[in-house]
């Protein structure tokens, strides 16, 4: 089933953030550290691209993610021109207080100077919880659903420095189709663009080839062959989520799959790497 998601609102969203590009001297870019590749708007680096902006690529809620894989795409996204790369948690205040000087570094010429800086990302990266803790305070509206910001929010981060929150952009199409089960199974696009038995059984192959172990333990599972629907079915059995007639409840053991995948309950989970 193909995976479409373009709330109205992006429309202009995508306008304002070009017209914003021109006034601003960093993009500051939220990625989703668990799924850094998929996370990424390319709308996002042809915008800053066009205006020549360098950029600060944030690997957001690193501490979802697996350590090793986190260190990998550091490494591969700051071979790129213009780019540096960190990976954070926005709940750690000693990572965020790294941002704004990484950020002026990459404007050597704006020492002494006032720079600013727009946040950037796919809804629900965590973009607004970053300004939060940067601001030290609680200014932009946060909450564990995608496309909550729907306008351009500034802010001053002290030394005259500026912070631009913006709204989660989307491309208007998502041709590849692993990238957009990746962002639903990351719960970066809304639950509505997709069916609900589509999306547990794709992380749950994801899951099954990449990290055995953790599903094993988290789940007691045994030790012959996992795929997504054994995995599934699996849950299913153990908590004893059943339809009428006794049936297994597939849905609900598929809901309760990416929840424990999402809130890091399954452990620390990366879903691609740089090499795929």
């Amino acid at each position: 089933m193909a995976i479409q998601w373009f709330p109205g609102h992006m429309a202009g969203a995508r306008k304002k953030a070009a017209e914003t590009m021109a006034q601003i001297d960093v993009v500051i870019e939220v990625l989703d550290a668990r799924l850094p590749h998929a996370s990424a708007n390319p709308l996002v680096e042809q915008l800053r691209r066009e205006r020549q902006r360098p950029c600060l690529k944030l690997l957001n809620k690193a501490d979802l993610a697996d350590p090793a894989a986190s260190a990998a795409w550091v490494r591969q996204l700051g071979k790129e021109k213009g780019v540096t790369a960190l990976a954070i948690s926005s709940k750690r205040a000693a990572d965020v207080a790294k941002v704004p000087r990484l950020a002026a570094a990459l404007v050597p010429h704006r020492e002494g100077k006032s720079v600013c800086m727009m946040v950037m990302g796919a809804p629900n990266v965590g973009k607004s919880t970053v300004v939060n803790a940067l601001l030290k305070r609680k200014a932009a509206p946060t909450g564990d659903e995608p496309a909550i910001t729907r306008a351009q929010t500034r802010f001053q981060i002290g030394d005259g420095n500026e912070l631009i929150d913006t709204p989660g952009l989307m491309s208007t199409s998502m041709p590849n189709a692993r990238d957009a089960f990746l962002l639903a199974a990351g719960h970066l696009i809304g639950p509505e663009s997709y069916a609900h038995e589509d999306v547990p059984g794709f992380l749950g192959d994801l899951l099954a080839a990449r990290y055995p172990g953790l599903l094993r333990t988290r789940y007691d599972l045994g030790a012959g062959p996992l795929d997504g629907h054994a995995v599934i079915s699996a849950i299913a059995g153990k908590r004893g989520y059943l339809r009428r007639g006794g049936k297994p409840d597939l849905e609900k053991a598929g809901r309760a799959l990416m929840q424990d995948f999402r809130s890091g309950l399954l452990g620390r989970i990366t879903l691609e790497t740089p090499e795929g």
